[in-house]
């Protein structure tokens, strides 16, 4: 039962990504920033569902695995980012694939840590 629930998720997860990309996609920029920004905001949505609500709430395993494997797993993706620094050396954007590759890491890091923070810190005022 718990594929069933991931294939749905993930179903809603790929449509919620495609639908970013083309919302977010500029044929005339080089960088790709529907990918980065899907890839940031994931992050952040991971982070704070594993921060709220596996560790406050009781949920069942499978939409637990449904939510972060399938939505929100399907929505983020390392294969394009790959795929789209590959292309920007090729195309001798060496600066840009930098800076994007950079972004990426750094700034999913840094959105996993605000996404833990943001319910940390809403917990610390919910107690005062």
């Amino acid at each position: 039962m718990a594929y069933l629930w991931i294939g749905i998720a993930g179903f809603l997860g790929a449509i919620l990504r495609y639908s970013i990309g083309l919302f977010l996609f500029d044929e005339s920029l080089e960088f790709p920033f529907a990918t980065l920004t899907v890839n940031l905001l994931g992050s952040f949505l991971l982070s704070w569902f594993t921060t709220v609500f596996v560790k406050r709430f009781s949920i069942p395993d499978h939409l637990k695995a449904a939510i972060g494997t399938g939505l929100i797993g399907s929505f983020t993706t390392f294969s394009t980012l790959s795929v789209e620094t590959v292309t920007l050396i090729h195309n001798n954007e060496l600066f840009l694939a930098f800076v994007y590759v950079l972004i990426s890491i750094a700034g999913g890091l840094i959105m996993s840590r605000l996404g833990y923070r943001v319910v940390k810190e809403k917990r610390t005022n919910e107690h005062t």
